[in-house]
């Protein structure tokens, strides 16, 4: 069994539809509300007219219910806002004029075009403030024309018509102040409380909106470095520069064919993401910027957001660390799990490659250098051109230097990192 609340709620969103607008939803939602009040308060003032006064005026009223019920059973069955709006203001506005001059004049009729205000704020609510002063001027029109009459035609219009009782006239004079003012003060709340819960869910939507934003923020800047990244937001343009100078390490899992032989796929990805993730959060402490992963080699540069100045020892610092992290932490049984490092320094070019999954990455001789010395590195260790070694060499100790033959480069001088100097040797050198 429907509750008198499920009701109210049911005639409210009736006529409304889920693809209206949430101004349209609120007009309409008003109106109907509008509608239901001015039907029990109309059936209350006539049951309240009869008690105290006479019984000629109960026909209007009651016209006035049936043309108001009528009008919205018509609006529900052909969903024509712009008519039932219209039409349900019009009878707003002419039905108490027609009642007071049923009955005589402002006096007699305790100022029941009063009522008739309801039409012009009405329509400020329901269609709009500028279209709402053709209903004000309409209604101060009938208002002008109900005084001329009184004034120049109620001797003609009174005789023989039986009066008012006086405590009748001023009984119904607080009753239609009280009423209007009333059902004025209900819709406005009611607007206004509209109005509030729609605010209220557009900033629940704009927060949400922010946590998407951020979510795809950080989405963003895990692939690309920051400055690329709002560069892409606010650019159609194809991002490619080129660098003069940058330090690019690679670093490849030592035999992981083989180490991954044994290990079921899970096993596989779990072993390569922790191994990767400390990885990241190396790059992260040195301001470095990792560009990629190619199965189970890891690619990481230094120089190209320019946030860290001496890039080159934070990338073979980073790469020291990568060796002790996996000699300490990672392992397969019994043996341990190593990396070839190659480190190269100079100029590269660096862009996004295409439009849906996309990338960051390098191109360039640097790039191919660094590739081919940790292809042919020594596992556990960390190989840097000379380019590199000349920038580095006061901050760590190395072995002899060797020279390599590389596919595609030939004789090349390479450098092997034996650890870090002491802190007293480095100062010293650095003078």
């Amino acid at each position: 069994m429907s509750t008198p609340d499920s009701l109210l709620h049911k005639l409210r969103i009736a006529g409304i539809s889920p693809s209206d607008t949430e101004e349209l939803q609120l007009q309409k939602s008003l109106l109907i509300f509008a509608t239901g009040l001015a039907c029990l308060t109309s059936v209350l003032w006539l049951l309240l007219y009869w008690q105290v006064g006479p019984r000629f005026s109960s026909t209007i009223p009651f016209v006035f219910q049936l043309l108001l019920a009528g009008n919205l059973l018509l609006f529900l069955k052909t969903q024509n806002f712009n008519a039932f709006r219209v039409s349900q203001l019009s009878i707003f506005l002419f039905l108490p004029f027609v009642a007071q001059w049923s009955i005589g004049n402002f006096i007699t009729a305790s100022g029941i075009s009063l009522w008739g205000l309801l039409a012009p704020i009405g329509a400020v609510l329901v269609i709009g403030a500028h279209e709402s002063l053709a209903w004000f001027f309409a209604y101060i029109f009938l208002t002008a024309l109900s005084g001329a009459f009184d004034i120049y035609l109620a001797d003609s219009l009174l005789p023989g018509r039986s009066a008012v009782p006086a405590q009748a006239t001023m009984f119904f004079f607080a009753l239609n102040f009280a009423s209007v003012s009333t059902i004025v003060y209900l819709l406005l709340r009611y607007s206004a409380a509209e109005k509030q819960k729609a605010q209220a869910r557009l900033q629940d939507a704009h927060r949400l909106l922010q946590i998407e934003q951020e979510r795809s923020e950080r989405l963003l800047l895990n692939i690309l470095p920051g400055p690329i990244a709002e560069r892409l937001k606010n650019s159609s343009q194809t991002i490619a520069d080129g660098f003069a100078d940058v330090t690019v390490m690679f670093a490849d899992i030592v035999n992981f064919t083989e180490l991954a032989a044994g290990l079921t796929p899970q096993q596989v990805f779990s072993m390569l993401n922790r191994i990767f993730s400390a990885f990241d959060e190396l790059a992260e402490r040195y301001g470095l910027e990792k560009i990629k992963t190619i199965g189970d080699a890891y690619m990481v540069a230094g120089g190209l957001n320019g946030e860290q100045s001496n890039y080159s020892v934070a990338i073979a610092n980073m790469a020291l660390d990568m060796c002790e992290l996996l000699q300490r932490e990672f392992a397969v049984g019994e043996p341990r799990i190593e990396v070839r490092i190659g480190i190269g320094s100079g100029p590269v070019v660096a862009g996004v490659v295409g439009k849906k999954k996309f990338i960051y990455d390098l191109w360039g001789d640097t790039v191919n250098i660094a590739s081919r010395i940790t292809s042919e590195g020594v596992p556990g260790k960390v190989q840097v051109d000379d380019c590199t070694y000349r920038r580095i060499a006061g901050h760590f100790a190395f072995l002899p230097a060797e020279t390599g033959n590389f596919k595609g480069k030939g004789p090349m001088l390479v450098h092997r990192l034996a650890g870090r100097c002491a802190p007293s040797k480095r100062t010293a050198e650095e003078r």
